[in-house]
């Protein structure tokens, strides 16, 4: 990365507030931004770094402060300002109409609405050549929903790239990428850096703020309470000031294998809409395991863990739960049966935003007797419990009565955590648990599940993260095109060997 040092300054945000009744999510927050620099955001979720963000781009009005981009001051509240100005802003949930193309998505609102006519030879004549300049391959004709992940990430930035961005906001960009998607993205960003665009990085996986940023700024609580040159930091330095402490990271004891409490036979379902299937796979979760599944996404992970949550049921093949056949399978049946499911995606699947913390902690049990009197739900009970939650894991949350949509990706999965091990399970179905999350809610997640496999309950890890895998997996498993490996006692196998299963090859020999 350049020295960016004695660039000139092209954005300048100064003493920025914000509430939300009484929380303040923005506390006096100042910061500047270098022509050609990288800095990265770093926090806690719920630290403010996409309220601020957010203000910037004009979504939000700060309660006090000013924000200037190239020496001008912009109006508060006003994203077409922001665009104006040369601000591009990549959500961590992406912005783009599936029914749309490639071209239509990137060109919409960018010409006058009373224009009769869209142009789309120019339009596609201008992503061709932004397509080439910074390496963001992608078919202007293609529908979006045709898309993979990365393929519309791609989209978003040439979205900014097409309205002349200068600035170029990236929140959370690597959240939903696989590892050979983030190297891409990456060389994409040397490539903008190059360029004279300026990046606000904002993450929280800590080897990649390392790897692409000049500075580093860390929010903690709404403050801006650190800011270091990345070559003069250290990871671990980075943490203890997220997270106001030393993160260390939890002891794995060993494991007391048990019963199998689950076990697939060559089962087999139905192919889903993504194509995503399971093909005469097998595999045992033990009481007191830990077992982690490694995989490229795609491969039959969503398959595998809809069919235990009961979403799913087999087409062939033989499942068996504590010993028995199942029969009339479904999240019901499995929830009478003591598994707890973590779902891949908390916004999509874990929660509903317009309902409150209080249903949605509930949601899965509102016909237990703890918080129904008589077919009526007992109200008194299910704010208790919300509270005991809230309380125990540590939820930042205005109240239980607040929509559960308002709070940070984080927090959010600090509930449904919370709503899976309590009480306390039999078979967890963690899928993608800490996908999103700083590294204080990471070791947090850790832990919590490593005391469940410590009380007995068989915890079944699906994560495209090796480093996770590898740091709480008794046993490692690697699935690719619907089927399982056998798996592989901890230690027995090194990344690179993983990463070879992950892509296909050595599976014979590991069966």
């Amino acid at each position: 990365m350049p020295d960016t040092t004695d660039s000139p300054i092209v954005l300048r945000l100064s003493g920025i507030t914000k509430r939300f009744g009484t929380l303040v999510a923005n506390d006096a927050i100042s910061l500047e931004l270098g022509k050609g620099e990288v800095v990265a955001l770093l926090g806690e979720n719920g630290a403010g770094k996409t309220t601020l963000m957010n203000i910037l781009f004009g979504h939000y009005v700060a309660d006090e402060g000013t924000v200037e981009a190239f020496d001008e001051l912009l109006p508060a509240g006003d994203p077409r300002a922001a665009l104006d100005a040369g601000i591009g802003m990549v959500h961590q949930h992406f912005t783009l109409a599936d029914n749309m193309t490639v071209v239509e998505n990137i060109a919409l609102g960018t010409q006058s609405p009373w224009s009769l006519r869209f142009n789309r030879a120019a339009a596609r004549k201008r992503i061709a050549q932004l397509s080439q300049d910074f390496g963001l391959a992608v078919d202007p004709d293609r529908p979006v929903s045709a898309l993979s992940v990365g393929e519309r990430q791609r989209v978003e930035i040439l979205k900014a790239l097409y309205r002349d961005a200068r600035i170029l906001i990236l929140d959370e960009p690597t959240a939903v990428l696989t590892p050979p998607e983030t190297e891409a993205l990456f060389r994409t960003l040397k490539m903008l850096v190059g360029k004279g665009l300026s990046i606000i990085f904002i993450s929280h996986k800590l080897g990649e703020v390392m790897a692409v940023s000049d500075r580093v700024l860390v929010l903690r609580g709404g403050r801006l309470v650190g800011e270091r040159r990345t070559a003069e930091t250290t990871r671990k330095e980075l943490a203890a000031l997220m997270v106001g402490q030393e993160v260390a990271a939890p002891s794995v004891a060993p494991a007391k294998r048990g019963e199998a409490l689950l076990v697939l036979e060559s089962v087999s379902t139905a192919p889903s809409a993504s194509g995503s299937r399971l093909d005469q796979a097998t595999l045992a979760l033990h009481a007191g395991v830990i077992t982690g599944l490694a995989g490229v996404s795609g491969n039959g992970q969503s398959a595998l863990a809809a069919l235990i949550a009961g979403t799913e049921r087999p087409v062939s093949g033989t499942m068996r739960v504590a010993g028995e056949p199942v029969s009339g399978w479904s999240p019901r049946a499995a929830l009478a049966q003591g598994i707890a499911r973590i779902p891949e995606d908390r916004h999509a699947v874990g929660t509903i935003g317009d309902m409150s913390v209080t249903e949605n902690v509930i949601s899965e049990r509102y016909r237990d007797r703890r918080f129904s009197r008589r077919g009526f739900i007992d109200w008194k009970a299910a704010r208790a419990f919300a509270e005991e939650l809230i309380r125990d894991y540590d939820v930042k949350c205005p109240s239980p009565e607040a929509r559960i949509r308002l709070l940070s990706g984080g927090n959010m999965q600090k509930l449904i955590l919370g709503r899976a091990l309590d009480p306390d399970p039999v078979i967890i179905l963690a899928n993608q648990p800490t996908r999103g999350l700083d590294v204080g809610a990471v070791a947090y997640v850790h832990r919590r599940l490593l005391e469940a496999r410590q009380k007995g309950a068989a915890v079944l890890l699906i994560s495209e993260d090796l480093d996770e895998i590898l740091a709480l997996s008794d046993e490692v498993c690697v699935m690719f095109k619907g089927r399982i490996s056998p798996p592989s006692p901890r230690g027995a196998r090194s990344i690179q060997e993983l990463g070879e299963m992950m892509a296909g090859q050595g599976l014979e020999a590991a069966a």
